[in-house]
Parts: C-alpha cells; sequence; structure tokens
C-alpha cells in the first residue's frame, strides 16, 4: 500500500494502486464507510463496494489502463480534514471495447486523519465534456 503521510499523498497513492490494478490496495485508501462517485454518477458507499465497483472492470476492460493524477489544490479544513482536488488522465489500452484512448476527469477528495495516516472520506470523480456535444474533453497538459 502507498500510505499518505499528508492530503496532497492521495492523487500519487491513488494512481499507484490503479497503475498496479491493485484492489485491496486502493480499498485501504479509504476509510471504512466512505463514499464514492465515479465519473457516470455511480454512487457507492463503503470499501466493500468501493472495491467491488473497481474489481471487475480491473480485470476486464481497465486491465491494461493507467492513470496520470495531477494535484491542483489542497484545502485544509483543520488539522485533522481537508479538501484535495486533482487532475487525473485514464489512459485506456486495447482491452477496451473503444481500443486505446484517453479521457480526462476532475477529482474532489475529501480526506480525514486517523493517527497518523489520511484516509478518503468521500470522493467524487467528473468527466470533462463539452456541455454542448457530450464529447470528451481533454485538458491541455504543460509540456515536460
Amino acid at each position: 500500500m502507498n500510505p499518505m503521510h499528508q492530503p496532497q499523498d492521495v492523487p500519487g497513492a491513488f494512481q499507484a494502486a490503479w497503475n498496479d490494478h491493485d484492489m485491496p490496495a486502493l480499498g485501504a485508501l479509504f476509510h471504512e464507510d466512505a463514499t464514492f462517485v465515479n465519473r457516470f454518477g455511480h454512487y457507492v458507499r463503503g470499501i466493500e463496494e468501493i472495491v467491488g465497483l473497481h474489481a471487475p472492470i480491473h480485470a476486464t476492460i481497465y486491465s491494461d489502463s493507467t492513470l496520470s493524477n495531477e494535484l491542483i489544490d489542497m484545502v485544509a479544513i483543520n488539522s485533522d480534514a481537508a479538501i484535495v482536488h486533482f487532475w487525473s488522465r485514464l489512459a485506456a489500452g486495447a482491452a477496451h471495447p473503444a481500443g486505446p484512448h484517453a479521457v480526462d476527469t476532475l477529482i474532489l477528495a475529501v480526506l480525514t486523519r486517523e493517527g497518523d495516516a489520511w484516509r478518503i472520506k468521500a470522493l467524487e470523480n467528473v468527466t470533462l465534456t463539452n456541455p454542448r456535444t457530450g464529447e470528451n474533453v481533454l485538458r491541455d497538459t504543460p509540456a515536460v
């Protein structure tokens, strides 16, 4: 597992669990009663349901996918709670029925601290789309 020692660690920890297709590691990022809203608006509560939402797609259409996450900002609510926004680019591979393609989303995560570890209490993922056409929009990324 990729432990989160500060709220800003969530984009990297989520990316690492996804890219390793490690569903126990993904589940470990969340509080037991956490909520998750995927990019299609599907709402689930609890680690079992969060992992249950992701495990089948990681075994099939996203088995060769990767995420690339980038922190936008972190806002501390208090010393034990924070809101984190980050960009996420999903690169689907040949296993996806639509073939290789990319999807950009904006993720909002609320984290709280228990002891020295931060965990996700709520996460919502929003696909970037053109409101007039419904087409996915890829955000411009800075040249590396």
